[in-house]
């Protein structure tokens, strides 16, 4: 799942993909890398990051999901937890959802079982403007597959096929380092969800800490080692900035095509 970000102020690559053009280009380079899942997101979820109106996330998203189905079949994700922009985004060409607040916003739910296309659940603790303050859990993984299951049955009951649903153990989203390195290293407790498992840890803030407090642009190496690490441990889909390093790695390790 290659990123794609239509925001001024995504923690990466904020404002280098807001114009249409370069968004396309870019989703098409990745598509060319080896993405088979472009994920466009209008509203930045980083640590601190504003709200943005629903009327802003779709003037930044869906002109860009249109413009991208034009030019090919990739299946495009789009990364919202607004009822509104999920429906128009899928009526653009979209054909996943990914939900940072696992269909938790009012409403979100409900349009997600209407249209009837895959959802990826993610675990937050908290909101993107605190979530960092002082993240607690008693037990970080025990926690957080308890919170998914939940959330997979509250889909399961709005009528969302099991088979349509994806879950995330949210790297960084409320989360201390330790509880990232806890998370990471038991990946294999994801299994018995029976869901597959996506994970997103590139160019995050734990990547740099691990390597010395490099700054964004630098944390490409470390990225890619964990995404490896991530696909030995069972994640079916990581979701990248550097889709090529990626790939080539996990070819390199004997895990692409990902296991089944």
């Amino acid at each position: 799942m290659g990123i794609l970000n239509v925001t001024p102020d995504s923690f990466s690559d904020g404002g280098a993909f807001i114009a249409e053009d370069a968004a396309v280009a870019q989703a098409m380079h990745m598509v060319k890398e080896g993405a088979s899942i472009i994920d466009i997101g209008g509203e930045s979820t980083r640590p601190g990051a504003a709200a943005v109106s629903v009327d802003e996330e779709l003037q930044r998203v869906v002109p860009v999901v249109e413009a991208i189905r034009k030019q090919s079949d990739v299946l495009i994700s789009v990364d919202t937890s607004k009822p509104s922009v999920m429906n128009a985004a899928i009526q653009a060409g979209a054909s996943i959802i990914n939900d940072v607040r696992a269909l938790q916003e009012e409403g979100a739910l409900e349009a997600a079982a209407q249209l009837n296309v895959s959802i990826c659940l993610m675990h937050m603790q908290g909101q993107p403007r605190t979530m960092q303050h002082e993240p607690h859990y008693d037990d970080v993984v025990e926690e957080v597959v308890r919170f998914l299951q939940q959330r997979v049955a509250a889909c399961e009951l709005a009528g969302i096929e099991r088979s349509q649903i994806w879950v995330d153990p949210g790297f960084g989203f409320g989360k201390t380092l330790e509880h990232n390195l806890q998370l990471l290293e038991s990946l294999d407790q994801f299994q018995a969800l029976g869901i597959p498992l996506l994970v997103g840890v590139s160019r995050k803030t734990m990547i740099g800490a691990l390597l010395g407090d490099l700054p964004v642009e630098k944390r490409v190496l470390g990225s890619v080692g964990a995404a490896v690490v991530a696909v030995a441990r069972g994640a079916k889909i990581v979701r990248v900035h550097d889709v090529k390093q990626t790939v080539q790695a996990l070819q390199g390790a004997g895990l692409y095509p990902f296991p089944h």
